[in-house]
């Protein structure tokens, strides 16, 4: 059964996507933890990060370097912190947060997000 990512990357699904190309799609999470929280996942459907080859795993960091640069031109932010929890959706994906302080990487901290307010940050990030 294909996951809940699987199914935004076929477009079953629609997202905020911030950045993509043949292996690799970042789109904005619609839980966000602050604003320009954002998801790195490989458009190969595997359940766990580790799993992952490490020629993808690699790709997939400098992919999520390249997104990680676009938020922070656009995010108030000190740095963007990178955290991978993995048990949500069984689908690899890197969380990519915009964060001030270490105490920033909460997922306890996770608000519903309004369509509006994340088609306007996608909009401002690809516009990087």
């Amino acid at each position: 059964m294909p996951s809940l990512f699987t199914k935004i990357i076929a477009g079953e699904i629609p997202c905020h996507k911030i950045l993509e190309d043949e292996r690799y799609l970042a789109f904005l999470d619609i839980r966000p933890i602050n604003p320009g929280h954002a998801l790195v996942i490989p458009k190969k459907e595997v359940d766990y990060i580790f799993d992952v080859d490490d020629e993808m795993l690699g790709g997939m960091m400098v992919f999520a370097k390249r997104a990680a640069a676009l938020i922070k031109r656009v995010v108030d932010c000190k740095k963007i912190g990178i955290m991978v929890a993995g048990l949500e959706v069984p689908h690899a994906h890197i969380h990519l947060v915009p964060i001030k302080t270490i105490s920033d990487l909460n997922f306890a901290n996770a608000k519903a997000a309004a369509p509006e307010e994340l088609a306007e940050m996608a909009q401002k990030i690809r516009g990087e």
